[in-house]
């Protein structure tokens, strides 16, 4: 296991002593510990912990939720309360801050390390997918076409695809889905807006309902063309044979 690196916040010494030394036996690395809210923050600001065991009912100025509010505000670190109070209000303010987890004292060690894995793996999936959202609007930000890639979103995450490796796209109501040799990747989206994502001099769209590769195309038998490497014929509509054939090399 990589060293974890966890900040202990609790105003009880003894308390934070037993937390410690449950942690140091299941593996993790004390960063830190700190017995109240400005300490705390203090100490995850510059130390930068991996996961924060915040106490909830902290004495002192700041209490565990307010002291987690100040925290976020500048990090990003995932937060598990400690409790021994799980009463409805407590837990209404506590989830506002959107805590990784919660556990309630007295608790065992399993308890402990389960805990802190899970919020540890959810805190991992949640950054994938910021840094995935975050590369996706960039992309759609980018008001030119790539002549090289393009990127949609496939089971939660986003996929590089080559222009050219689509052979050919078609629209299925609200969706629309690109075709690879391999791979057929549906995507939320309209024909006319992928369209103004690919390169013109790459791909036509030959039907309403399709849009083509230039270079797949192998043969066209109007009012149908056939693509390379693809038993399918893809149909031609009419308010678009003119320009299809126009984009082609006659001889």
């Amino acid at each position: 296991m990589l060293e974890i690196n966890v900040l202990v916040v609790e105003d009880e010494s003894i308390v934070s002593k037993d937390i410690q030394h449950s942690l140091k036996k299941l593996g993790y690395s004390i960063i830190g510990a700190a017995a109240s809210g400005e300490k705390a923050y203090e100490l995850a600001i510059t130390l930068n912990p991996d996961i924060i065991l915040m106490d909830i009912m902290l004495k002192g100025e700041m209490n565990g939720i307010e002291t987690v509010e100040k925290i976020r505000a500048e990090k990003d670190i995932p937060i598990i309360y400690l409790t021994a109070y799980a009463d409805k209000s407590t837990l209404e303010k506590a989830k506002i801050t959107e805590p990784h987890g919660y556990i309630i004292k007295p608790f065992k060690d399993v308890d402990l390390h389960t805990t802190i894995e899970m919020a540890l793996y959810k805190f991992s999936k949640e950054k994938q997918v910021k840094e995935e959202r975050d590369l996706f609007y960039s992309l759609i930000e980018n008001k030119e076409p790539s002549s090289e890639f393009i990127f949609v979103k496939s089971k939660s995450k986003l996929v590089k695809i080559k222009n050219s490796d689509i052979f050919y796209i078609e629209a299925l109501k609200d969706y629309v889905a690109l075709n690879t040799i391999d791979n057929r990747y549906t995507v939320h989206t309209s024909m006319k807006d992928l369209a103004s994502k690919l390169p013109s001099d790459q791909f036509i769209r030959v039907h309403r309902s399709y849009i083509v590769r230039i270079d797949k195309i192998v043969a066209i038998e109007y009012p149908n063309l056939l693509l390379e490497n693809e038993n399918k014929r893809i149909p031609i509509g009419g308010f678009y044979k003119d320009e299809l054939m126009n984009s082609l090399n006659l001889i």
